[in-house]
């Protein structure tokens, strides 16, 4: 079993890097982040013409057929640079959910707008702040129609459509709904990084139609959300590692008493500790990763454990970042305050850590 990417991943991860670097510096984020603008159209148009929005889309869907894996090293990358893009909701969410539920002619109307970046998307799921199980989704779908409401819903103001949890004759179903139709209505939600819009989305008789089988809903939903939390995970340690490398460097250029403060012995074990709980991650990532990208059932688990320990790597990593520079970390002007945001917001988009937790302990007593 091998746990390492390929020579063609890491040159993809390299390429992408660079790229990153020269279009989506930090001042990126904080543009977007004091703007009005829900992401950097610019950005997405950007990652779209690499190719990027299209790698685990099928080519006859206008995809470049590559795996998740692809898609994994790209995540983390994304989060690398804290782009503020709804990579995730369009990719992660959105597409996983059409590939995995999809008829071939929603498939084909919806993934080459995804593919080449016409068309952002969402997943709306929750309907209040916190947990939402089955018996939380108060939204109906009948005879063609979505009513009710979905909030905090993650990019709903840059995406066209959604893909929306719904209860049906049959239970919990999966409805798709053109978010510029009659019958939508969106409102922004603030939000601790505004980098990454917010919106509440009310239905009033929208119309939608179907996506996936009857009586599949439920178990349709799990899944995409497991395969979204393996690759949030890589987002979530590339946000970490990338907190943990500026750290690290202001800790080694900045002196005290006349020696750099990294050479201080309680700094020098905070450091440590933080590389340890990004190794951990990057672990759990990893399993996840060969979990998903081979279809494995031990996905189910592998999710719990790469979410989880991303999400806590992560929080650790930005909330770190902010105390090892002193005073200044505080501030404004100093950029710990995007990656402390964006961390937060990673953390609850799919479900908290201590969520993720209970869903492990359920799925290993099953």
């Amino acid at each position: 079993m091998n746990f390492d990417f390929s020579d063609d991943q890491k040159l993809l991860q390299k390429t992408a890097r660079e790229y990153l670097s020269e279009h989506a510096p930090l001042s990126l984020c904080r543009a977007v982040l004091e703007s009005a603008a829900p992401y950097s159209e610019t950005l997405w148009q950007g990652v779209a013409q690499m190719g990027w929005l299209g790698t685990a889309i099928p080519e006859e869907y206008g995809g470049a057929g590559f795996g998740r894996l692809e898609l994994a090293v790209l995540a983390e990358e994304v989060g690398r640079a804290l782009a503020p893009i709804p990579f995730s909701s369009s990719i992660y969410l959105a597409a996983e959910a059409l590939l995995l539920a999809g008829s071939p002619a929603q498939k084909q109307t919806y993934l080459p707008k995804l593919a080449s970046g016409e068309w952002a998307a969402t997943f709306a799921h929750a309907e209040q702040p916190g947990e939402c199980g089955a018996a939380a989704i108060t939204t109906k779908f009948a005879g063609g129609k979505l009513t009710g409401s979905k909030v905090p819903v993650l990019d709903g103001a840059a995406a066209r459509f959604a893909v929306v949890t719904a209860t049906g004759n049959t239970g919990v179903v999966l409805a798709l709904v053109d978010l510029t139709a009659t019958g939508v209505e969106r409102t922004a939600v603030r939000s601790i990084d505004p980098s990454r819009s917010l919106a509440g989305i009310r239905f009033n008789a929208a119309p939608a139609e179907l996506l996936g089988d009857v009586g599949a809903g439920w178990s349709t939903v799990q899944a995409v959300l497991d395969r979204a939390a393996v690759l949030m995970a890589f987002e979530q340690l590339g946000g970490a590692e990338r907190a943990f490398e500026i750290t690290r460097e202001y800790c080694l250029s900045r002196y005290a008493f006349g020696r750099p403060i990294a050479s201080f012995q309680a700094l020098k074990h905070r450091l440590a500790d933080l590389y340890v709980e990004i190794e951990l991650a990057r672990s759990n990532a990893y399993y996840g990763a060969w979990a998903l990208s081979n279809d494995r059932p031990e996905l189910a688990v592998a999710a719990c454990g790469a979410r989880a320990a991303a999400s806590e790597a992560f929080e650790l990593a930005s909330a770190e970042m902010i105390q090892l520079h002193g005073g200044v970390g505080y501030t404004w002007e100093f950029d710990c305050h995007l990656f402390y945001r964006r961390a937060k917001l990673l953390g609850v988009a799919l479900g908290s850590a201590h969520h993720w937790r209970e869903q492990l302990m359920e799925r290993l007593g099953a």
